[in-house]
């Protein structure tokens, strides 16, 4: 299976299946020097962990990470990182039902079309729990953005109807409530709205948003590696999402020029400053140096327990009715991802910047 690899300066490769021994991930061409340990990644991988309250799956993985490569006292000796994380708790049992059988809204039939055979449990590579090695690869991404000054925060905008109040935003609150949502009450009305839905054993989507800070300008190849773009591949490889957009996006389409148009001032402190964002913080492809914000729009979860027509792989018209332990919502624990697969896109472009001009490549070997 090709497509499992991304970056050309800073590459992750992820392998494994949901309900296989182990899922892991090798990061080649982090640079030496940064301090790095087990730690550092297990914090990303507890917050996208299942099983940990009401509005996730029940499935019950530690998500314990072993490095295997690359580290040696602390700090990566720039060779290929090599992560492991052991599967614990599978019940492929649970996915007998659907071995011949192809779920509405998963990739069953596709997979199925074009290799010919694959694995149903879980989803196989399909499934959302290949995530986890995204994750673990982006902390080490983060790790080499710390050393430049570099932040990236992804948080819920929404879930289903329920939006947070930007003038409620309080950035420690993502980390106090189920939902990732830097706005506790709208967080109250999530799980709400949520509980009905798991009552009548359906499910919800949402959007996730995210920023990136400290981020020079410059920073983006045009013209198929533009920095907007690459970032929409990254984020789109992710399984449940369906749409992304930077700054005022679909928004900006019924605007006219005068309303969408960043105007720029010089300031005698902070040289060239934008009096709005509309960009979202890229033109032309290239980075500003001001923030970079874009929304990814997830799908529902397409486990439901709630009966659905489909076909079985003989093509008789059946109905199915799901059981086992699938997500409500899987927006909250996404939040982490897309911190992930931003922070891995940053950090393969920023040394690709470095190749731009003879003045840094000179500076990068002085």
């Amino acid at each position: 299976m090709s497509g499992s690899t991304i970056g050309k300066n800073f590459t992750v490769t992820t392998w494994g299946e949901s309900h296989g021994k182990a899922i892991g991930v090798v990061v080649d061409g982090c640079p030496a020097g940064i301090p790095l340990s087990e730690e550092d990644i297990q914090k990303d991988l507890d917050r996208r962990r299942p099983g940990k309250s009401p509005y996730s799956t029940p499935r019950q993985e530690e998500d314990k990470v072993t490095i295997l490569s690359g580290v040696f006292e602390g700090f990566t000796t720039g060779t290929p990182i090599s992560l492991i994380i052991p599967n614990q708790d599978q019940r492929s049992k649970d996915y007998s039902q659907v071995a011949h059988i192809y779920r509405p809204g998963h990739a069953d039939y596709t997979y199925h079309q074009k290799y010919g055979i694959w694995d149903y449990r879980g989803g196989g590579r399909a499934s959302g729990r290949e995530t986890a090695a995204r994750v673990a690869a982006g902390a080490i991404a983060k790790k080499v953005l710390s050393q430049l000054g570099v932040e990236i925060q992804a948080y819920t905008l929404s879930i289903g109807p329920v939006k947070i109040d930007p003038q409620k935003f309080d950035k420690h609150e993502i980390y106090r409530n189920p939902f990732a949502m830097p706005d506790r009450e709208a967080a109250e009305k999530a799980a709400e709205y949520i509980q009905k839905l798991k009552e009548k054993g359906d499910s919800a989507g949402g959007i996730v948003e995210c920023i990136i800070q400290g981020l020079p300008s410059g920073v983006g190849e045009p013209v198929f590696d533009k920095l907007d773009a690459a970032l929409a591949k990254a984020i789109m490889s992710i399984g449940a999402v369906k749409g992304i957009e930077f700054g005022r996006g679909f928004e900006a389409a019924y605007l006219t020029g005068s309303q969408n148009n960043d105007p720029l001032a010089s300031n005698p402190d902070k040289g060239l400053i934008k009096l709005t964002n509309n960009s979202g913080g890229i033109t032309g492809g290239i980075s500003e140096g001001f923030p970079i914000v874009f929304r990814a729009a997830f799908k529902p979860t397409p486990s439901i327990s709630i009966p659905q027509d489909t076909v079985t792989h003989d093509m008789q018209n059946t109905r199915l009715k799901l059981t086992g332990r699938h997500d409500p919502v899987i927006v909250p624990r996404a939040v982490v991802v897309v911190e992930a697969m931003a922070a891995i896109t940053v950090v393969d472009l920023l040394f690709q910047r470095i190749l731009s001009r003879i003045d840094l490549i000179k500076k990068a070997l002085s």
